[in-house]
């Protein structure tokens, strides 16, 4: 239920840009407590040194009310990735205190779509603050500024951390704990952001990063570069196993991905760094083992010189099917739009969730709190996202914001990260996570934990996940999670 919001009057075009906001009274009742909030949708202006505007971006606020100790009361500014996506997907989807009514049937569900409220969202642990990047939702380059100069990464955390610095002294809340929370791409933005904030004098507490991906040599199928098909194995077999792909199908899930990582680290990485040294007797039976992992065939795997990308997985596990698998989430499985192609050329999983997000972003925004005017919300851009910029300054090869988290930690002991893996992702698979955290090298291990999920990229749209999430989340916060006399998890704020 919410009250009416408040509807400003639309601005008239104007080549100088104005702020504007709406807001809405709205409560969620979680367990016994009943949460009264407040949902401010408004845009910031940031200017350059000469006091010129330079971008206006978009955010969707949600703070408690009546609260007595802001100090206390932490805040997160949560941000999906892409690049070019709003923050639709971490705000409707797991963290916010409403989610899309998506039920987990591995397809899409035909509209109208709807919004139910989210007990396992965070609004009891913090305030939530959801931007939207420039070129994404209602987020846009103002002025003489180029928005092409602005897609690229260390120029997209710059304009974040401006907002976040501008939020919170408007909102006067320089005194509260500081939270991060990036998907994805987000997840590459988080840690260059946490590096520029902590550069500036801008601590923060945490770091919540859902589906890691701060190195992309990980994820990156190119010659040369066998690192991704050592990382993407074990993600591979969870996927075959799943599927029920394998010949030889292991009843424990668990022990079955311990003995596929260690073969992935101690056999096959080993094995790909020999390339054409590697004894013909060997790459036979190593092809065998890829073959008994993967669900594919042992020759088909021989013949590619041991090497599986992830769209040649997708297509090939399913058979002669004309179906694929997904990439976000590889449980979803679709027609492909080659259907008697080799590789994946689409995702089911996308599908199955574009539609329904935009429908309830758009609805809520427009109707519920009160957001007027025919501008698009840019859901999910694709234009930003082939205009972007994959060189940072001064570097050279893959984007690797590993370091700029690394520093963030080192200037800061107390700084915690939790990291998020889907089990069943083969956009940013689970290895790939281990192997960014070992990468860390840190003093302090305890500030970086991982958490898994049976699930894909947003495991947040399956229920259990969804559940497992909050439970994680809370003991991240500080909550306290015990165990009730019926052997089942319960959360104490």
């Amino acid at each position: 239920m919410s009250n009416a919001p408040s509807e400003p009057p639309v601005p008239p075009p104007s080549s100088v840009p104005v702020e504007r906001s709406s807001s809405s009274s709205q409560h969620l009742e979680l367990d016994d407590t009943r949460l009264d909030y407040t949902t401010t949708a408004a845009t910031i202006v940031l200017r350059d040194e000469k006091g010129q505007p330079r971008a206006a971006l978009f955010s969707v606020a949600y703070m408690l009310d009546d609260v007595d100790a802001l100090d206390s009361r932490p805040v997160t500014f949560c941000f999906n990735g892409g690049p070019g996506s709003s923050a639709v997907w971490l705000q409707f989807g797991g963290l916010g205190p409403k989610r899309v009514d998506l039920p987990d049937t591995l397809a899409p569900v035909a509209p109208p779509h709807r919004l139910v409220d989210n007990p396992a969202g965070l609004l009891d642990l913090t305030d939530l603050v959801f931007v939207d990047p420039i070129g994404a939702g209602f987020s846009r380059a103002e002025g003489e500024a180029k928005a092409q100069d602005l897609y690229e990464v260390d120029a997209d955390a710059a304009v974040m951390g401006e907002f976040i610095r501008a939020w919170l002294s408007r909102n006067h809340r320089w005194a509260s704990p500081r939270y991060l929370a990036g998907e994805s791409y987000g997840t590459t933005r988080a840690a260059a952001l946490a590096a520029w904030l902590s550069d500036r004098g801008v601590a923060l507490n945490g770091l919540i990063l859902v589906s890691l991906a701060t190195d992309f040599q990980q994820l990156v199928f190119e010659p040369g570069n066998v690192l991704p098909h050592v990382l993407f194995l074990p993600a591979y077999a969870a996927v075959a196993w799943y599927h029920e792909r394998l010949t030889d199908r292991p009843d424990s899930f668990d022990a079955f991905l311990k003995e596929v990582r260690a073969f992935a680290y101690e056999v096959y990485a080993p094995a790909l760094l020999k390339g054409s040294a590697l004894p013909e007797p060997e790459r036979v039976a190593i092809a065998q083992k890829l073959g008994q992992y993967t669900g594919l065939p042992a020759a088909a795997i021989h013949r590619r010189g041991l090497l599986i990308d992830d769209a040649w997985f997708a297509r090939a596990l399913l058979g002669d099917s004309v179906d694929t698998i997904g990439r976000l989430d590889a449980r979803y499985v679709g027609v492909d739009d080659d259907p008697h192609g080799q590789r994946r050329t689409r995702d089911p999983s996308y599908d199955a969730a574009l539609g329904a997000f935009t429908s309830v972003a758009n609805d809520f925004l427009r109707r519920e709190v009160g957001w007027r005017g025919d501008a698009v919300y840019e859901v999910l851009s694709t234009a930003v996202n082939e205009a972007w910029s994959w060189k940072r300054a001064k570097r050279y090869g893959y984007i690797n914001t590993t370091p700029d988290l690394q520093r963030a930690l080192y200037a800061n002991p107390s700084l915690k990260v939790i990291v998020l893996a889907g089990l069943f992702d083969l956009a940013t698979p689970f290895a790939a996570a281990d192997h960014t955290v070992a990468q860390l090298r840190l003093s302090k291990p305890e500030q970086v934990s991982v958490c898994y999920y049976q699930a894909g990229h947003m495991m947040y749209l399956h229920p259990p996940s969804l559940k497992k999430m909050r439970w994680d989340l809370t003991a991240f916060y500080g909550g306290t999670v015990v165990e009730d006399t019926g052997g089942k998890r319960k959360r104490k704020r």
